[in-house]
């Protein structure tokens, strides 16, 4: 039977998502937990990668095995034998013809900044942090022109691997809360390191640096080299993964991304 689950991880411990040589990628444990209950090896795919550092809300998985076991098993059970900062959320049995990444429509990603000149003790690891004044008004404008379908090779990573640099950008939001800033992209999928490239280059805007048409202007040039930095991992989430209704997942995109955005401002009102 195919089995799909909903994590959340802390992924300021591991070196991203994908299995490691040292046994350091999020997969790792997940796989290690999971063969524990199976009572064979077990190989995970997932909707997509986090890269060192990186965060999850949703992050839906998928596997074969040919234990039986109740659902509760696949979550209580797998989650014994976890490292506290990974949890299962849920599990449901799916067809054998889903697939984690290749049925999933969408990804949506939160970059979580804080904005003030002293870095935040408590948030060190869950929120990137810039030390001077921001303008949110001419960020939101440079985000807006993301939105749509777009060659985006001026945010890739150099050794990304995808066979095409475009993307259709469905949502490219800037939000203030106190002294945070939240940022929201939703697309069809995402280049290596596209979200902290375009993080990167709000902040440069932000400051100051460029007007915001300058974000449209990196679009059209397609050259990373002339973008700004890379910017930090810490404050990057992946918030969900959206699927056909017809899969019967649990949680769709909709519910979980109200209930993510109730979640982090209220856990902001407590940081301010």
């Amino acid at each position: 039977m195919r089995i799909s689950l909903c994590l959340a991880y802390d992924g300021a411990n591991f070196c991203g998502w994908q299995s490691q040589s040292n046994g350091g990628g999020v997969q790792d444990a997940l796989e290690l937990a999971i063969s524990s209950i199976a009572q064979h090896q077990v190989r995970v795919h997932a909707a997509g990668r986090t890269d060192t550092g990186v965060h999850a809300r949703c992050q839906v998985v998928h596997f074969d095995t040919t234990s039986i076991r109740p659902l509760t098993a696949w979550v209580r059970g797998v989650n014994a034998h976890l490292p506290e900062t990974v949890r299962v959320e849920w599990a449901h049995e799916v067809d054998e013809d889903f697939h984690a990444r290749f049925s999933a429509f969408s990804r949506s990603y939160q970059y979580l900044l804080y904005n003030a000149p002293v870095a935040p003790a408590l948030m060190a690891t869950k929120a990137g942090w810039f030390h001077l004044p921001l303008n949110g008004e001419a960020m939101s404008e440079a985000a807006s022109y993301l939105v749509g379908e777009h060659d985006f090779s001026g945010f890739r990573a150099s050794e990304c691997q995808a066979k095409t640099a475009t993307r259709n950008m469905i949502k490219s939001e800037v939000k203030v809360a106190g002294k945070y800033f939240i940022f929201e992209f939703s697309a069809n999928a995402f280049l290596q390191h596209q979200v902290r490239n375009m993080i990167g280059a709000l902040v440069y805007i932000g400051k100051g640096a460029y007007p915001p048409i300058y974000m449209k202007e990196l679009l059209q040039k397609r050259d990373r080299t002339l973008s700004p930095p890379t910017f930090s991992p810490n404050g990057l989430y992946l918030t969900g993964v959206g699927y056909d209704p017809k899969w019967g997942l649990p949680i769709n995109q909709a519910d979980n991304q109200q209930d993510i955005q109730s979640a982090t401002q209220s856990n902001i009102q407590v940081l301010i």
